[in-house]
């Protein structure tokens, strides 16, 4: 129990910091993130379960899915500003899950996604709650990593310069927009991953999820 407990945690970290990269770094106030990571779930289930898809790929391919979910909604939503940017993600979120709970011959519904297979590595399957928790913990790590080195290069910087003064960052030639755009992708990649990691842990994912 204490294990899987600690899974779930390192689970969530990664969520969080995809969340922490939107409203932490830029100060974009998101609050349909949970979406992404459904859409990571789902990917990574239909591609393993339908398209037959080792979990490795399935895996990559999820946050792949997930990024570009995110990029549709950047584009034409991070011009705007302020509550109607965060009421527009609000709206995505609750769009996407009747989506889920009505399109049955894609996610079957409410009843969810059965049987779920555990992750391949080098091979075999993992099996116990263990080997999970050290995956987890490398994928956690990973993410940290990835993330402060984001930080300290140039696109960081250029994060932090719109989430302190968007208007000096578009005076000294940042082009705001575009550095929003990235993010949001960025988050959502990182979302869908996380969502992966889930729906092949508990092997077994439903809207309500």
């Amino acid at each position: 129990y204490n294990v899987q407990v600690l899974v779930f945690i390192g689970i969530y970290v990664v969520l969080a910091l995809s969340l922490n990269l939107l409203n932490g770094y830029v100060g974009l106030l998101s609050i349909g993130h949970a979406a992404f990571y459904a859409v990571g779930a789902y990917a990574s289930a239909t591609l393993t379960l339908d398209a037959g898809l080792p979990w490795p790929a399935a895996f990559r391919g999820s946050g792949a899915i997930a990024g570009c979910a995110g990029w549709l909604i950047a584009r034409p939503t991070l011009r705007l500003s302020g509550i109607y940017m965060t009421l527009v993600t609000l709206g995505f979120n609750m769009i996407l899950f009747l989506v889920l709970q009505n399109w049955m011959s894609f996610t079957n519904g409410p009843l969810g996604i059965m049987d779920i297979p555990p992750p391949l590595l080098f091979g075999r399957p993992l099996g116990s709650r263990l080997e999970y928790y050290y995956l987890v913990l490398t994928l956690v790590v990973l993410t940290l990593f990835s993330m402060q080195r984001l930080m300290s290069c140039r696109f960081g910087r250029a994060l932090i310069a719109i989430r302190e003064n968007e208007l000096a960052a578009e005076a000294s030639g940042i082009d705001t927009t575009r550095y929003k755009v990235q993010a949001f992708v960025l988050a959502a990649f990182y979302a869908g991953l996380a969502g992966s990691f889930y729906a092949h842990f508990v092997k077994y994912i439903s809207p309500d999820s």
